[in-house]
């Protein structure tokens, strides 16, 4: 089996790695063509700045986007599905919007597109979702889906360090880019969270950049200790449920009491949850990232294809209706300036310098934590969901 990589980065050198270690399983793999960008040197022989010459060849079986982003990722994806290759990729972004147009022009060429790296990296997540889902309805989905902003929690919490003094270490170790944004703001965990919901309801998220977020840029070391002296752990976490014809889902800091397999979420890692009818609470341990987990499972998508094993069919076309209401939990605010004012529908009490606001929606706390920001750009708010409340 032939296969291209589109790009040449982490993940591609990655698999080009693997594929080139060969074992008994990827023995009969072979890497075709690297595409790298024009003016860039050819190092191996396999590399080419030519598209055009990956699509048209008839030998290559399998193309590997590896390029990530939107464009030209979307469009060098839909030219394979349409050249009748099939197409493997980690790129969380560019499936969150394209995830339904992609599976349709993958159907209507006959071939396949798999994409199990772009969640949770090296675990198994998406053929676990797939898997559960062949049984049960998937009625809720909650996890810790970034190592960057876990680490940068975690150490957080052993050290007593500061935000930017372990965002830096997380630079220098490579679990960071150079603009962290869309790890510490929770964009990812948005795009890997759309992409489970939309597997699990079988449903197409078109809106996901309205997702409410809200990351950890603000945290500070006087939070994590406040939270530690409450017998809590904070994390970043992406959650959905579905009730009836109703969905929500959010991206936000969340306490968990520190005996709960999240609090205990180390250093990168990943842990991610579904609740399944019969299966129950199912979970999900690994590395999320890097070189290795994420090229590992790019290459089982590949042997997949080779050994044509169907993974589950979703047409992506259930309607649901997005209930930003669905779900009611208790938040703590930490503000400089007076928001009592903002919150007067809701019952609020004070837990230490924080203000709590007892069950309000979860969209509601979010468009009024716009309105806070505003007024205090260094605001700072964290949930406490029934399993992981403050005593």
């Amino acid at each position: 089996m032939n296969i291209a990589i589109l790009g040449f980065g982490t993940v591609g050198s990655g698999v080009y790695k693997i594929i080139k270690k060969a074992n008994m399983q990827t023995q009969n793999l072979s890497v075709s063509h690297i595409l790298i960008r024009k003016n860039k040197q050819r190092v191996l022989p396999e590399m080419t700045d030519d598209i055009n010459e990956i699509l048209n060849d008839k030998a290559t079986d399998v193309v590997v986007e590896a390029i990530g982003g939107i464009e030209p990722a979307h469009q060098y994806i839909m030219s394979a599905l349409n050249h009748g290759k099939h197409v493997i990729t980690a790129n969380k972004a560019v499936i969150a919007i394209y995830l339904k147009e992609f599976t349709d022009a993958a159907q209507a060429n006959n071939v396949k597109f798999y994409f199990e790296a772009s969640v949770g990296g090296g675990i198994p997540w998406i053929q676990g979702l797939e898997k559960a889902l062949r049984i049960d309805s998937v009625n809720s989905i909650s996890g810790i889906f970034n190592g960057t902003s876990n680490f940068i929690l975690d150490q957080m919490s052993r050290n007593g360090e500061s935000f930017v003094d372990v965002l830096k270490k997380a630079q220098a170790l490579g679990y960071a880019e150079a603009d962290p944004s869309a790890d510490i703001d929770g964009y990812d965990i948005a795009n890997k969270l759309c992409i489970s919901a939309d597997i699990a309801y079988n449903i197409d998220i078109r809106n996901h950049q309205d997702l409410p977020i809200f990351g950890i840029r603000n945290i500070t070391s006087s939070d994590v200790k406040f939270f530690q002296r409450k017998g809590c752990s904070v994390k970043l976490i992406g959650r959905t449920r579905q009730i009836g014809n109703k969905f929500d889902y959010v991206v936000e800091t969340t306490l968990f009491l520190n005996r709960t397999l999240e609090a205990n979420t180390p250093d990168n890692y990943n842990l991610i949850s579904l609740k399944g009818d019969t299966i129950g609470k199912l979970d999900f341990f690994g590395q999320g990232a890097g070189m290795f987990p994420t090229a590992n499972a790019v290459v089982q998508d590949i042997l997949d294809i080779k050994e044509q094993k169907c993974h589950l069919k979703r047409e992506f076309d259930k309607k649901l209706e997005y209930c930003p209401e669905l779900t009611k939990d208790d938040y703590l605010v930490r503000s400089n300036v007076d928001i009592r004012d903002l919150f007067a529908d809701y019952e609020l009490s004070n837990e230490g310098s924080y203000i709590m606001v007892h069950q309000i929606p979860v969209g509601e706390m979010h468009k009024l934590m716009k309105s806070v920001l505003k007024m205090d750009k260094s605001a700072f708010m964290v949930s406490l969901p029934s399993q992981g409340a403050v005593a």
